[in-house]
């Protein structure tokens, strides 16, 4: 009897475990497939039948990046946009959220609904207005041009974390700085940032992996070479006649490492920020 009980209680588990393997397998494959394929040469890739592992490992496509600047300029610039954009998105963000969370004044809502209603509307039906606004400015094919336009879709989603977050901190923080003779702005970067490290690391780790992983607008509102990012670098490999498989991947998975750290450093952090504030205490 004890044995069936031991059985039934174990069963459940078992399957959860198979099923985390079976979703461990399926997202980690084409992950290996990346990484060996980007150790095979160009000619290896199209061996029949397809192998996993090449039979010869070669490090020809990495040399290749990492011997020719323009591509490492690629990784230059994504990762000074992505920053400048992370940087800039958490400062208007938490300055935002904190005003959202701690006063009440006209057109809250209003602005609330504007805020959210961004959402909605796809990137994409943007494109031609943000060219034409670009180039109306003159600041097209710039830094200024890519973080001006990737932080008009971070800032919404980053101002609505940010709030949910504060909101689960007590106003009584606030007023025991008051109390104590400091100001508003005391409370926020002395008490209410660092009690908020989660919910800004959550915030910065989804502003810095939107504004890698940024295709079309970075395709669209640049043209020279020395702006291109890593996104746009990968796609040009992909020539008339034939496809450089081997950089592809590479790229790829050199393009894929700084998010992939970045995320394991964040991780304990961005899951308590993602799930603070979405329920009511």
């Amino acid at each position: 009897m004890a044995r069936r009980s031991f059985t039934k209680s174990a069963l459940p588990t078992l399957l959860t475990y198979l099923g985390l393997g079976v979703g461990l397998v399926f997202a980690g494959f084409p992950i290996l497939w990346m990484f060996f394929t980007s150790l095979k040469s160009n000619t290896e890739i199209f061996a029949l039948p397809p192998r996993l592992l090449p039979d010869t490992f070669t490090s020809v496509a990495y040399l290749s990046i990492f011997n020719d600047p323009t591509k490492l300029r690629f990784f230059f610039n994504s990762y000074l946009v992505a920053g400048v954009v992370t940087l800039l998105t958490l400062l208007i963000a938490v300055l935002t959220a904190y005003g959202f969370s701690r006063y009440s004044f006209r057109g809250k809502n209003t602005l609330n609904v504007f805020i959210i209603s961004t959402q909605t509307v796809p990137p994409i039906t943007l494109l031609i207005p943000y060219f034409g606004m670009v180039v109306a400015f003159r600041i097209f094919d710039t830094y200024f041009a890519l973080v001006l336009t990737y932080m008009v879709f971070t800032l919404p989603y980053a101002i609505l974390l940010m709030t949910g977050y504060l909101n689960t901190l007590p106003k009584e923080l606030d007023e025991a700085v008051l109390v104590d003779g400091g100001s508003s702005w005391t409370a926020l970067w002395r008490v209410i940032v660092p009690l908020s490290v989660p919910g800004i690391v959550a915030t910065a780790v989804y502003t810095f992996l939107l504004s890698w992983n940024e295709f079309l607008f970075a395709l669209t509102l640049t043209k020279s070479m020395d702006m291109r990012t890593v996104p746009i670098g990968i796609e040009m490999l992909m020539g008339q006649h034939a496809f450089e498989w081997n950089e592809m991947m590479a790229m790829s998975v050199l393009g894929s490492l700084p998010l992939l750290v970045l995320y394991l450093i964040a991780q304990r952090y961005f899951l308590a920020g993602m799930t603070a504030g979405s329920v009511k205490s």
